[in-house]
């Protein structure tokens, strides 16, 4: 029994596109809390400002310490955005890294 390759060739197409769908959804949302945390950060910080105040980008010790300082030195709301922005890049970077992954599998 010999399928219609014009068939096969369309349901295959259509379980890939599900698949990268299915495999994507983590990464958008994380896109989606990413860019929400941010809006709160804006909201809540005069972000110019900190940058204004940052020292030297040639001076890694310098910059790394106003970092950690500006962070500590904030309110909890935005020190939980900062928090829930970094850990949503992650979790979308490693959405996309895992897609980009099982796609790459599909084609071989």
């Amino acid at each position: 029994m010999n399928p219609n390759p014009a068939i096969l060739h369309t349901v295959m197409r259509r379980v890939r596109t599900i698949h990268l769908l299915r495999t994507l959804a983590p990464g958008v949302v994380s896109a989606g809390l990413f860019f929400i945390a941010l809006y709160g950060i804006g909201r809540e910080v005069w972000v110019a400002k900190v940058f204004e105040n940052m020292p030297s980008v040639w001076n890694l010790p310098e910059v790394l310490s106003f970092m950690a300082n500006a962070f500590l030195h904030t309110e909890f709301l935005v020190q939980t955005f900062l928090i829930v922005a970094a850990a949503a890049l992650v979790w979308a970077a490693r959405s996309l890294a895992r897609a980009m992954h099982s796609s790459s599998l599909n084609y071989v």
